[in-house]
C-alpha cells in the first residue's frame, strides 16, 4: 500500500495544507444513492426537527413520559441497552493487552471505535431525556445528589471511559494525520488507558443495574433482584462480543477492500474463538438466573402472561443461543455462531427493556408506550452513529493496515 497516497498529510506542512487535507477528507467517497443513505437521511432530518421541538417546547411534547414513568425508550434502549452492546471494547482490549491473546488484535481498533462512538452518542441521547439538559453537570459535581449517589459514579465512569477510549483509538487518528511524534506518545499511553478503561467498564456496567435497585416496588418481581448489578455486568460480556461478531461480519462484506488477506483468513478463527467465550459467559448468566429465580420463589408467577414473557427471554434468547454458540464452536460452524449472535443481541434488548420499560410499572393503570417521535429520534441516533463510523473507517487505518512508518514504531 502506498502510504503517501493514503495519508497525504504525512509529508505536508503548514496550516493551509492541513485545512486542505481535512476539507478533502470531508468530501463523499463511494456511491451516494445507496439503500442505507436513502433510508437514513430522511429519518435523520425528521429526527433533528423532533429534537429541536423537544428542546423548544419541552420533553412532554414529543414523548409519553410522565412523573410516574420518567424513563422510557431513550434511557431503556439508547443508554442501558446501548452501553451493554458497547461492552465488547473492554472485553477485547482485556483479551489482547492483558491476556496477550494476539489473534484478536486485528479487531481491537474497530471494536474500540464502536465502543467510543456508542458512548458518545448514548451520552448525547441521555441529554435528550433530561427535562433540563443544562443540569447534566449536577451528577458530575455531586450537586443535589451527593458523592455517594450511583448517578454520581455512573456519570464519572461514563466521562472518564470516553476519554480512555479516545486515547486507545488516538494512534489511528495520528496515523491518519501523519503525526509521527504524536503517534509515538499516544501509543505509549495505550496500555494505561486500557487498564483504566477496563476498571471503569466493570464498574459502570454494573452501576447501570444498581440504578434500578431503588425501584423494587416498581419492577416486576421476575426481573428485580438485588443481583441486578452483577447480571448487568455478566450479560455485558456476551452482549458486547455478540455485537462484535455481528458488526464484524457486516464490516467484512461492506469494507471488504480495506481488509488484508491475512485478516480475512483470520476472521473465521476469531468468530469461532469469540463463540466459545460467549457460550461460557451465557452459561454463567443462565445458571445465575436460575439461582435467583429459585431464591426468589416466584413459581406462581410463571403461569401468568408476564411469566410466559420471562420464559421466552430466558429460554428463547439465552439458553437456545448458548446452545447455538456451543454447536458453532464444536462444529466450526460460522453460520450457527452468527445466528446465535443475532439471537443474543435480541435477547439483550429484550432483557434491558423488560427491566427498564416493559416490566417497569407493569401494573399501572396507564401503561407507557413510546411515541413515534421517540422511535424516530432513537433511529436518528443509531443512523448518525453509523454514518460517522463509516466515515472514519473509509479514511483512517482502522480495518486496513497502518502505514509503514507506524509499523516500525510498534
Amino acid at each position: 500500500m502506498n502510504s503517501t497516497a493514503t495519508y497525504p498529510i504525512e509529508k505536508e506542512k503548514g496550516s493551509k495544507k492541513i485545512w486542505k487535507f481535512l476539507l478533502a477528507e470531508f468530501k463523499p467517497k463511494g456511491k451516494i444513492l445507496t439503500p442505507f443513505n436513502i433510508i437514513s437521511v430522511p429519518v435523520i432530518l425528521v429526527g433533528l426537527v423532533i429534537i429541536v421541538i423537544r428542546f423548544w417546547k419541552g420533553i412532554g411534547t414529543v414523548t409519553n413520559l410522565t412523573q410516574e414513568v420518567p424513563w422510557g425508550l431513550w434511557i431503556g434502549f439508547d443508554v442501558v441497552t446501548g452501553v451493554a452492546f458497547a461492552g465488547g471494547a473492554y472485553v477485547i482490549t482485556f483479551m489482547v493487552y492483558i491476556l496477550n491473546m494476539h489473534k484478536y488484535k486485528s479487531i481491537v481498533r474497530v471494536t474500540v471505535l464502536n465502543g467510543f462512538l456508542a458512548y458518545v452518542f448514548y451520552a448525547g441521547a441521555l441529554l435528550l431525556d433530561l427535562g433540563r439538559p443544562w443540569n447534566v453537570i449536577n451528577p458530575i459535581i455531586g450537586n443535589n445528589f451527593g458523592t455517594s449517589s450511583v448517578l454520581f459514579l455512573v456519570a464519572w465512569h461514563f466521562l472518564l471511559y470516553m476519554i480512555a477510549q479516545l486515547i486507545e483509538f488516538s494512534p489511528a487518528i495520528a496515523e491518519w494525520l501523519g503525526a509521527r511524534r504524536a503517534r509515538k506518545i499516544l501509543s505509549g499511553m495505550t496500555l494505561a488507558a486500557v487498564i483504566f478503561g477496563i476498571t471503569l467498564s466493570t464498574l459502570h456496567q454494573s452501576g447501570l443495574g444498581a440504578l434500578y435497585l431503588m425501584a423494587k416496588e416498581k419492577i416486576h418481581p421476575l426481573w428485580y433482584s438485588e443481583f441486578i448489578p452483577v447480571m448487568f455486568f455478566v450479560s455485558s460480556i456476551f452482549a458486547g462480543l455478540s455485537m462484535v461478531i455481528f458488526e464484524g461480519s457486516i464490516s467484512h462484506k461492506v469494507f471488504f477492500d480495506q481488509i488484508s488477506d491475512k485478516n480475512h483468513h483470520a476472521h473465521k478463527k476469531i468468530v469461532i474463538g469469540l463463540s466459545k467465550i460467549c457460550a461460557a459467559t451465557m452459561f454463567a448468566y443462565f445458571f445465575l438466573q436460575v439461582l435467583i429465580f429459585v431464591h426468589g420463589q416466584h413459581y406462581n408467577l410463571l403461569n401468568t402472561p408476564m411469566g410466559y414473557w420471562y420464559l421466552t427471554e430466558i429460554i428463547g434468547f439465552v439458553f437456545v443461543p448458548m446452545l447455538l454458540f456451543v454447536l458453532g464452536y464444536k462444529r466450526n460452524n460460522v453460520l450457527a455462531v452468527k445466528i446465535a449472535s443475532i439471537a443474543t443481541i435480541l435477547g439483550i434488548i429484550l432483557n434491558r427493556l423488560n427491566v427498564t420499560v416493559i416490566g417497569f410499572r407493569w401494573d399501572a393503570a396507564t401503561q407507557y408506550y413510546p411515541t413515534w417521535m421517540e422511535i424516530v429520534v432513537t433511529l436518528t441516533v443509531i443512523f448518525t452513529e453509523i454514518w460517522i463510523f463509516r466515515w472514519v473507517i473509509n479514511r483512517m487505518p482502522v480495518l486496513r493496515e497502518s502505514p509503514e512508518w507506524a509499523k516500525d514504531n510498534h
